[in-house]
């Protein structure tokens, strides 16, 4: 083979199409010659991680690649599924979140965040979907994308902000022509969770091949898969006990706080539950919401992509490319209802039975010493009879209320989004070495979200203020609501005040921005190298902004159990940016190096912030690389780069308020979500803080744990926020011995560090921050703000603050491993073997909330409320495909290394209910899952692909319902890194003419 030909297969190995190899989706980028011919074909490359537009060159930067074959062969109907499967990457928002899924699909890179990194089509940004200016991988046109690139490492120099992770670069099909037509179908062994997918693309060269046109235009339906539908997902198990309970809000079973049933000293129950004789006891029936949540998002998707490029004139190009897509999700959860929301109740409720009324007056003002009911009997009896709130006789009860809406159905909401993004630009050539690109682009995002089958809270407070003649305030509609009595007692009239109408959140996103880059060679050649210096420079502007819109219902937080209110939000920033980089070719060919490039980039950056104090701050991003072929059968590359993320939207602008957060335990909860009593209470000091932080003494020994494993925090944007900063440097090499024709290696080390993080304390970290050192003075446990009525962290967010979860650059993560891959082809006789490995192993994956107070948390193979998406230590994926003729055979085994619960032998284990058999939630051992895929081409241009993924039907490992975050943590497992649908199989047909 010739030097040239050598020189330009390395290139483009170590390019960005050259990576092809490091994912196990991955197919060799360019296969070595294994008959030996020195023919050799490189088709137009998109570099990614890097200006220079120039394939020949060497660069340093790792790069995995998922290709066609690999999509078709998965039968994946969005790109997020894609994205997910690579080794080291961590699920993020996608299908499979269902409680915490706003409507979008993100990626997270390296487990540091989805928010710090950027998706690109054809090496350009689109316009965010969302206030954390994070894009939507719903809106990707899967049916003209060529492959994807995943590029590890701070990419702001050539990128701008918010490359610290790395960034997922779509490659679209180039100079498309023809017409191309795709139909898939999906559905699991149960018979639900169906997919379909049906894609039409057609293009054609326009002006005797002076230029392309192509359009692409998709459909895309996905059903639901409910949790109570799987044997493993029927009943939520608590993951401390292992019993099929659910949530402390009784589906009938009402519960009310501060009632005393027997009238004597120490009778008080912080949670009465309603009997069926319409009595109060501390009995109840746990709320099992599984059945009502499921593990597949319904999703329906329509898109269209079109580009087009014309020589307008001899070297002068204009180009065009837009973007529209309309998504609908909907998400399904358990019933709304009250969740521990203050409420109070007349005694002359018509529905509030004489022993319901007697418990309430009798509830123990002075518990602990002596007993003073808050009412006498006589009180108590008169005010019964009181019709109104001015009869002398009339007296009230505050409480709390905790009841689910199973009348009214599950909680729906359906987000529908509208994104469009468009281009339009103009490139040429100044020399015949040197080019220039400039363009501009709008997009824009508007998601609604329509939430349905909410009680209002200002209903069931209307409704509990009710005398003998009805409802004290008639508005409304209101009729006066029996949560008083057993199944059955809450009626359609009821359920239909109750329920009250539907609410809307508007979300709207856009960003402009104008860009230009000239890029080429400087005509300047060291003298130990054959190729010239490259270089790149260029200037950019972008304007976000952004906005949410809430009607009065949401607004206000009257929506029961939505989590808290959603305000209106409202804000926007811009950037002027410069950059340059170099590629510099040192040396060519010499006895010690095949070939030794170094590349360096620099970017200035200028942001302005919408607001009324005119915050501004500046940042500078560098890179340095350097690639070394001592031989022809190895390459070493290293990189380093100092990256920013600026302070998005929401992070900037969003007011204060009181939402829910993940969080099973409590220093001061003594009664968990089944009534049991798990503990006495806390004494001495720690008694001293919970009533410090408003508990009443009382209720010490008789606090709830947070609701359903979660608790009130209260957190909120910060205008003073700064960029974070990172640095992230690689070091691999590339291995492809002759001796052994068709086999490449590839070895990389990253490690990435971000100081001065955005970012909110865990729950525990507020909990520690207190509870490590406990005191009435200590500030950190002066902010917490408990139940002024039964001392937990759940209830009504506009009295119960619970924990302070702010923003600020006071946070640090960290994380390293190393990514191997093995690519290897052969042929045996009439069967054609192509096997690709990629492995990644996570040695750290640390987040520190507030540096220096809450210390480095560990998150590589441990799960729990702080550690969100599970990131396992090992993980590999190894296809193997056989072709013969006109088949290919295909078989993918994809391994997920053991994980642990962050504080082991904290939960359950032992023998589940409903003949589930043994486990142990503090261990989830390591997963093996085998796909199939086999395609038929029938004809030259109509092929049929068939899969079965998770051949062998394995289920889940169970961990219970509230051992981590909502969002990644439901149906008693992660639906998001496990399977949780089971077997399923996949046809799709490919027409090509």
């Amino acid at each position: 083979m010739s030097k040239e030909l050598l020189n330009l297969r390395r290139a483009a190995l170590l390019g960005s199409a050259a990576t092809l190899l490091a994912s196990s989706f991955t197919g060799v980028a360019v296969a070595q010659d294994q008959s030996g011919d020195d023919e050799f074909v490189i088709e137009e490359v998109i570099v990614t991680g890097s200006l220079i537009r120039n394939p020949n060159l060497v660069r340093s930067a790792p790069v995995a690649v998922v290709s066609t074959d690999e999509m078709t062969f998965q039968q994946t109907n969005v790109a997020e599924e894609i994205l997910r499967e690579i080794p080291g990457m961590v699920p993020s928002i996608g299908s499979n979140v269902n409680n915490g899924n706003g409507g979008f699909s993100y990626v997270n890179l390296r487990g540091i965040g989805s928010n710090r990194n950027i998706v690109l089509i054809d090496g350009q940004r689109l316009s965010p979907s969302e206030l954390n200016g994070r894009f939507d991988l719903n809106n990707v046109p899967l049916a003209l994308v060529e492959r994807v690139d995943v590029l590890t490492g701070g990419a702001s120099t050539t990128y701008g902000a918010d490359a610290l992770g790395g960034v997922v670069n779509f490659v679209t099909k180039r100079d498309f022509n023809g017409v191309e037509m795709n139909a898939a179908y999906g559905v699991t062994e149960e018979g639900d969770g169906d997919t379909k997918r049906f894609e039409v693309t057609m293009g054609a060269d326009l002006g005797d091949g002076k230029g392309n046109a192509v359009v692409s235009i998709g459909y895309q339906d996905s059903k639901p898969v409910y949790q109570g539908d799987r044997a493993y997902s029927v009943c939520s198990l608590g993951s401390g006990n292992g019993l099929c309970g659910g949530s402390g809000l009784g589906p009938y079973n009402t519960r009310f706080g501060n009632v005393n049933p027997t009238g004597t000293d120490g009778g008080n129950l912080a949670l009465g539950g309603v009997q069926d004789d319409r009595t109060f006891g501390a009995a109840f029936t746990p709320f099992n919401f599984n059945p009502f949540n499921v593990y597949q998002t319904p999703f329906e998707r329509y898109n269209i992509y079109a580009a087009a490029n014309y020589e307008i004139a001899e070297g002068v190009e204009v180009y065009t490319r837009g973007i529209f897509s309309r998504n609908v999700v909907e998400t399904i959860i358990a019933p709304s209802g009250a969740f521990g929301d203050s409420v109070t109740v007349s005694l002359s409720h018509p529905y509030l039975s004489d022993a319901q009324r007697n418990a309430f007056c009798a509830f123990d003002t002075q518990a602990g010493d002596g007993y003073t009911p808050l009412f006498t009997q006589a009180e108590c009896d008169a005010a019964a009879t009181a019709t109104s709130p001015n009869d002398p006789n009339y007296r009230e009860v505050d409480t709390q209320l905790r009841r689910r809406n199973v009348e009214g159905g599950p909680r729906v909401s359906e987000y529908s989004a509208d994104y469009f993004d468009y281009q339009l630009g103009f490139r040429g050539d100044i020399t015949e070495s040197i080019s220039w690109d400039v363009y501009g682009s709008y997009g824009e995002s508007r998601q609604s979200q329509l939430q349905q089958g909410y009680w209002l809270k200002s209903r069931f407070r209307q409704g509990l203020l009710a005398g003998p003649d009805g409802c004290f305030d008639s508005s409304n509609g209101c009729v006066p609501v029996d949560f008083f009595g057993p199944t059955g007692s809450i009626n359609e009239e009821m359920t239909a005040f109750l329920q009250g109408g539907e609410s809307t959140v508007v979300t709207k996103f856009d960003m402009a921005q104008v860009k230009g880059v000239v890029s080429g060679e400087t005509g300047w050649t060291l003298p130990w190298a054959s190729e010239a210096v490259n270089f790149a420079v260029g200037g950019e502007y972008r304007k976000y902004s952004g906005a949410q819109k809430s009607d009065l219902l949401s607004k206000g937080g009257d929506l029961g159990g939505a989590g808290g209110a959603a305000p209106d939000i409202s804000g926007g920033y811009s950037v002027y940016e410069g950059v340059a980089e170099f590629v510099v070719p040192v040396v060519s060919d010499a006895s010690w190096a095949k070939s030794l490039n170094f590349e360096a980039g620099i970017r200035y950056s200028d942001y302005s912030i919408d607001a009324d104090t005119n915050p501004s701050f500046s940042t500078t991003t560098w890179k340095l690389g350097t690639s070394w072929t001592p031989v022809d059968d190895i390459t070493f590359r290293a990189t380093f780069a100092r990256a920013v993320r600026a302070p998005n939207i929401a992070e900037l602008f969003a007011p204060v308020t009181t939402n829910l957060t993940n969080l099973g335990d409590d220093p001061c909860a003594s009664v968990d979500d089944n009534g049991q009593v798990v503990n006495s209470g806390p004494t001495g000091v720690v008694r001293d803080v919970c009533i410090a932080q408003g508990a009443p003494a009382g209720t010490i020994g008789a606090i709830p744990f947070p609701a359903a494993g979660q608790a009130n925090y209260t957190g909120g944007g910060n205008i003073n926020l700064t960029p974070e900063k990172s640095d992230s440097w690689t070091l691999g090499a590339i291995i492809q011995p002759a001796a052994v024709p068709g086999l490449t290696v590839t070895i990389d080390y990253y490690n990435i560090k971000v100081e001065e993080a955005i970012a909110q304390p865990t729950p525990n970290d507020a909990l520690d921050a207190c509870f490590d050192n406990p005191s009435t003075s200590n500030p950190a446990c002066l902010a917490i703000v408990r139940s002024p009525i039964d001392g937990s962290l759940s209830g009504d967010e506009a009295v119960v603050k619970g924990l302070p979860l702010a923003f600020s650059n006071s946070g640090n993560l960290a994380t390293d491993g190393i990514d191997v891959t093995v690519s290897y082809g052969h042929t045996f006789g009439a069967v054609d073997w192509n096997s690709t490995f990629a492995g990644n192993w996570t040695n750290s994956s640390t987040f520190e909330a507030v540096t220096g107070v809450s210390g480095a948390r560990e998150c590589v193979g441990l799960y729990s409320a702080n550690c969100a998406s599970i990131q396992p230590k090992f993980s590999w994926n190894w296809r193997n495909t056989f072709s013969v003729d006109k088949f290919d055979v295909s078989v993918m085994w994809r391994h997920i290394d053991g994980n642990s619960y962050e504080f082991e032998g904290d939960l359950f284990e032992g023998e589940l209910p409903d003949n589930l058999g043994y486990a142990n939630f503090n261990k989830i051992g390591s997963y093996d899952y085998f796909d199939l895929s086999v395609r038929y081409n029938v004809l030259e241009n109509v092929s049929i692909t068939g899969t079965v993924s998770n051949l062998f039907d394995k289920e889940p490992p169970i961990v219970g319902n509230d051992t981590g975050s909502t969002s990644y943590n439901s149906g008693n497992t992660y639906p998001s890194t496990y399977d949780a649908l089971g077997r399923r199989y996949g046809i799709s047909a490919k027409v090509t003419f």
